[in-house]
């Protein structure tokens, strides 16, 4: 029941007796915390994103550094359902202010078909009051994060890896200009090429099977991002 459900010794001492089972709610409490069966605090987060997956959203920044060692800051919005970037921009000095007008830029108020409920965000200070008043305007239910605890914003920090691992290790981020133009580059490979094991293996924006063509075919490559990544399809031999 403890594994089933986000039920404590009450709930389940409650279900115990419905079904004849004449055992104290003491001993019920005991037997939970022996098994290290307490759902009401351990399970509680994971529970909830895990029921509103195809709702959440969560927004989060990350720093890349310039071949002239300025700091360019990256926020980026993503969807929990489709691992999907629902909107990004690049500032050098990322203020509340501009928070709010990317949020703005993100969910717009005449959106027609949203199913956005929850935005995930972390503790942040520039995360301010007027920024969760904001998402509160957006008909969004601000979900702040536990201090230092970055797995309970795990779809944004992973995005973030993945955009390390896969483009800024392997580049020199010249400016602004060039640091837009690699990330609008590997979010169109990111959005329509690249598998996800979070979506089952497909891509955020759905990614057909492409047969293979009768007769004599081969597989071919395309040229991703400058040549970092590729992606495969199958053409008819010569």
């Amino acid at each position: 029941m403890a594994s089933e459900n986000r039920w404590g010794a009450t709930r389940i001492h409650g279900e115990l007796l419905k079904l004849g089972l004449s055992v104290s709610e003491r001993t019920v409490s005991r037997y939970l915390r022996q098994h290290g069966r307490w759902p009401e605090r351990r399970q509680s987060w994971l529970t909830f994103l895990r029921n509103h997956r195809e709702v959440l959203v969560a927004m989060d920044f990350f720093v890349v550094p310039t071949a002239t060692f300025r700091l360019l800051y990256v926020w980026f919005a993503i969807k929990h359902s489709r691992r999907e970037i629902v909107h990004w921009s690049v500032t050098e000095t990322p203020t509340a202010t501009w928070v709010v007008q990317q949020l703005r830029e993100a969910f717009p108020f005449d959106e027609a078909g949203r199913v956005s409920r929850y935005l995930v965000f972390d503790r942040d200070t520039i995360f301010s009051a007027g920024v969760v008043a904001a998402v509160a305007s957006m008909a969004l239910e601000p979900t702040r994060t536990s201090y230092q605890s970055p797995w309970q914003n795990g779809v944004a920090e992973r995005f973030v890896g993945t955009v390390r691992r896969e483009l800024l290790d392997h580049a020199i981020v010249l400016d602004d200009r060039h640091r837009r133009r690699l990330l609008s580059e590997y979010l169109a490979y990111y959005h329509d090429d690249r598998t996800h094991l979070g979506v089952e293996k497909d891509a955020p924006l759905v990614r057909p099977v492409e047969r293979r063509p009768a007769g004599a075919a081969g597989i071919h490559a395309q040229r991703r991002v400058g040549g970092l990544h590729h992606r495969y399809s199958w053409s008819a031999a010569a």
